[in-house]
């Protein structure tokens, strides 16, 4: 919604109140300082959705269902899109998201680019906002299907990564959810361009329909693998898609290559904790998929024990739990709610020789870990599934993880 249209607006309701409800209400504060503003969270109110008939227009938080919407609304992103008129370079995808942007965000920071860092990964669109803008800015900003599932506009540069099954719970099937996906390339104009992974076919069709400029990643990576900081194929298709990115906007071998050397892997992603008591311990906290755990595995090959389960979402493990009997790890940690599922699938493939661990504490899960992971082996916490069974979010769980692990190598 451009700037002109909100100020129409007399009465305006921030629906949602975590980091993007907050960015929005300093936003509108600075720009639309004569609207009448509301705030309503569950946090506040379990009756928050019936604030919304007080109010002319709602802008709707990523977390919060637009089915649950009932006047006129719009958000934190289309805001955003409608108001900024410097490159932006949007990122979506199941997996490998925030990975991506980071890199480019490195590569362009390494090419001397004027270069922001925003959107799903933490920082608030709108808050950019708020601060000079140059005309040469560039804005790479990741994308969750939470923000795209009713974006009116579309980036300079969009880029898809990957497609999996994931936010059931949200979108209700597979379908849905890759349609969300999707949105981030419907409104694109002739001289836009869409970047594409051509290892899924979705994504080729996607392409093939799209009225822009496509262009598969760049399948050449110019640099040595032992110079290649990020662990497993997965990131080497993130890696792609940043070159592929990097070489649009005509930045060199040499630079990519520099940007790429240095660049530090974000936490929680197959993140190396350490090696303690002859264990190789790996934090992928970030994984709430079996196919984001079939990569960690397939990476890391040497695995003693495994952690698995979180909020069950419904999905299919048996994939997974094949993987795990292929690469014989003998040691499996499993936490509610889908931890049962998983124990079901085990017995049912005539896997009970494994060695089964649950439990609802992670401090009791460490202990299993340190007792029964054969030497020189990797103990990987990558659970499979969301987090919110037991913890607020993956960041609490790794961080959790990584302190125990640490406390009992004494």
């Amino acid at each position: 919604m451009k700037l002109d249209q909100l100020k129409k607006y007399k009465k305006i309701l921030i629906l949602g109140y975590g980091k993007e409800g907050q960015a929005t209400e300093r936003f509108l504060k600075k720009f639309v300082p004569m609207a009448e503003l509301g705030i309503a969270d569950k946090k506040i109110s379990d009756n928050y959705l019936d604030e919304q008939q007080k109010y002319d227009l709602i802008i709707r938080s990523p977390g919060i269902s637009k089915n649950l919407i009932t006047k006129p609304y719009t958000t934190a992103s289309n805001i955003f899109l409608a108001n900024i008129d410097n490159v932006v370079i949007g990122v979506t995808g199941t997996k490998g998201k925030s990975t991506t942007v980071s890199l480019i965000y490195s590569v362009l920071k390494q090419a001397g680019k004027s270069v922001h860092l925003i959107g799903n990964i933490g920082k608030p669109m709108l808050d950019e906002m708020l601060k000079p803008i140059g005309k040469e800015d560039i804005f790479v900003c990741e994308f969750s299907s939470y923000q795209l599932d009713d974006i009116e506009y579309s980036p300079h540069i969009s880029v898809i990564l990957d497609l999996f099954p994931e936010h059931m719970n949200y979108h209700g099937d597979v379908k849905n959810y890759y349609n969300a996906k999707k949105n981030i390339i419907t409104r694109v104009a002739a001289d836009d361009y869409f970047i594409y992974n051509p290892k899924f076919a979705e994504l080729k069709s996607w392409a093939k329909n799209s009225h822009c400029k496509n262009i598969p990643f760049e399948q050449n990576i110019p640099i040595r693998d032992e110079d290649i900081p990020l662990i497993g194929k997965h990131n080497r298709e993130n890696i792609k898609a940043s070159i592929t990115v990097a070489h649009l906007l005509d930045i060199d071998d040499v630079t990519i290559i520099k940007a790429i050397k240095e660049f530090r892997p974000l936490p929680h992603r197959l993140q190396l904790i350490g090696k303690f008591k002859e264990i190789t311990f790996y934090d992928d906290a970030i994984s709430t998929t079996p196919q984001s755990t079939i990569l960690a595995i397939e990476s890391l090959k040497n695995i003693g024990t495994i952690f698995l389960g979180g909020t069950d979402r419904g999905y299919d493990f048996n994939k997974m739990v094949e993987v795990i009997i292929d690469y014989k790890i003998p040691n499996i940690v499993l936490f509610p709610e889908s931890g049962d599922v998983i124990l079901k699938i085990i017995k049912s493939k005539k896997a009970e020789y494994l060695r089964i661990f649950n439990t609802k504490s992670m401090e009791e899960a460490v202990k299993f870990a340190y007792k029964y992971t054969p030497q020189n082996k990797i103990c990987l916490l990558s659970n499979a599934s969301p987090s919110y069974s037991l913890w607020k979010n993956f960041e609490e769980k790794g961080d959790l993880f990584q302190s125990l692990v640490k406390k009992y190598n004494r």
